[in-house]
């Protein structure tokens, strides 16, 4: 599979594949394809997988498609401003996603839901609680809200996160949600009351514009209901 990335703002990935490869993706992401493109709508492995991943914010089922008779092409854009990313899925290089990044893979990729080891915690810390972890092997495209900035940590360094920031993790990161100190900082602070403390070793992909943040500037502007 050979792929290009087209676009700033509101990017698309374009995928030109040999016959007989295959991609997986969420229903809708699809945005234009080769007439020899075979789609076929499956749960890809099971109930059991298929509810974990509408946990970690995807639909219960896949689309998978398939190059019949030859070479294929397949399109796939974002649906928010902001960053598609390539990522090398294998042994030992597992991707831990925001709430909704998956866009689009090569079928011997996986989809599962990634809990926080503190269930408490992660429930009232919103984003951080539920995550999408990516396993198997071949290359996946997640999309990402406005620009993405990219750390290195080393063992032991930390960043403290916003929350809804954090766009993805290599699966050797560990994550911890936090809340603020200070009775009085989480009032009157503005910054919420939880932010999401990321150890390395392992890389960072934080995203400037979350799609919840976008919504919160907005909401003044909307007209009330009646």
């Amino acid at each position: 599979m050979k792929y290009k990335i087209l676009g700033e703002t509101l990017p698309v990935v374009v995928c030109e594949l040999e016959g007989g490869e295959r991609m997986i993706n969420e229903g809708g992401s699809m945005s234009w394809m080769s007439p020899n493109m075979l789609m076929e709508t499956t749960t890809n492995g099971g109930l059991g997988k298929a509810f974990g991943r509408m946990l970690s914010g995807e639909k219960m089922f896949q689309n998978i498609y398939t190059a019949q008779g030859g070479p294929g092409m397949i399109a796939f854009a974002s649906s928010f401003p902001g960053s598609i990313r390539p990522f090398e899925i294998g042994p030992g290089q597992e991707m831990v996603f925001q709430k909704s990044a998956f866009l689009a893979g090569e079928a011997g990729v996986q989809l599962s839901v990634f809990f926080h080891k503190k269930f408490s915690a992660g429930l009232f810390g919103g984003e951080g609680f539920i995550m999408q972890k990516v396993s198997g092997q071949g290359t996946v495209f997640a999309e990402f809200d406005g620009h993405v900035v990219e750390y290195e940590l080393q063992a032991g360094q930390q960043i403290v996160i916003d929350t809804g920031h954090l766009a993805a993790m290599t699966s050797s990161c560990s994550m911890e949600i936090r809340s603020v100190p200070g009775v009085k900082n989480m009032l009157f602070g503005g910054e919420g009351i939880f932010n999401t403390v990321i150890t390395g070793p392992g890389r960072v992909w934080l995203q400037t514009m979350p799609v919840s943040n976008m919504a919160g500037a907005l909401r003044p502007y909307l007209p009330s209901g009646s």
